[in-house]
């Protein structure tokens, strides 16, 4: 009985351990780093509890590294809702920036103006670029921090190739703000059309059982009946 009691005592451990806390008191990284070393051996000790033999110690050795390898290879989840903010803001961004150079602002003075108006994750990047630009640094080099941004590459190539004339960079930038805005409509059509096949799918799995059962069973089982 002592295996099975283990497995479940390390099962729930590892729930309890995943499960989102409402006011933490361990600071977000600490906590991460600890939740990534708990959880392999949580799910050691459940393999080689459930399992009750000496075959669990390595089965549940092997089932340790596998967790460890699988948190290791995991996106966090503060690095995809950063992801997910920074491609959000980035139509906007491109917009403002792309009139800010219209009215003839340096470069490096509007990307410090567009990171202050839109914060976020976005913006810190922005405003890295801005200061490198201040601090003289290259264009490449300043605008490798929207390296990581999703579709922001076309934003960096088009900086970095006109990073003499501000006024073929804003139109570079007014092209880009559409083409994301389009594919965002495309994305979001595409989801909602997801969306209503996933809603249907359980009706119809719901529907099919029902019509076999209410129309055809009767027939097939008259049919045998009089075949009998």
């Amino acid at each position: 009985m002592s295996g099975p009691v283990v497995a479940v005592c390390a099962v729930a451990a590892a729930v309890a351990l995943m499960a989102p806390a409402s006011a933490p008191r361990l600071p977000r990284p600490r906590k991460a780093r600890q939740t990534r070393l708990l959880l392999p051996v949580l799910a050691g000790l459940a393999v080689a509890g459930f399992i009750g033999t000496a075959w669990g110690v390595p089965a549940g050795l092997a089932a340790g590294i596998g967790a460890d390898r699988f948190l290791r290879g995991r996106e966090p989840a503060e690095v995809r809702r950063e992801r997910r903010e920074a491609l959000a803001d980035l139509p906007l961004g491109a917009d403002l920036l792309a009139a800010a150079l219209k009215g003839g602002t340096s470069v490096d003075r509007s990307v410090a103006a567009v990171a202050e108006a839109l914060g976020g994750p976005l913006g810190a990047r922005l405003e890295r670029t801005a200061r490198s630009l201040r601090l003289g640094a290259a264009p490449a080099e300043a605008w490798a921090h929207l390296t990581g941004v999703t579709h922001a590459e076309r934003l960096v190539a088009a900086a970095v190739r006109s990073s003499a004339s501000g006024g073929a960079l804003s139109g570079a930038l007014e092209r880009l703000a559409g083409d994301l805005r389009a594919d965002r409509a495309v994305a979001t059509e595409a989801a909602a059309q997801r969306a209503g096949v996933l809603i249907v799918l359980p009706l119809g799995l719901c529907f099919l059982p029902a019509f076999l059962l209410a129309g055809l069973m009767p027939t097939v089982v008259a049919i045998l009946a009089d075949v009998l």
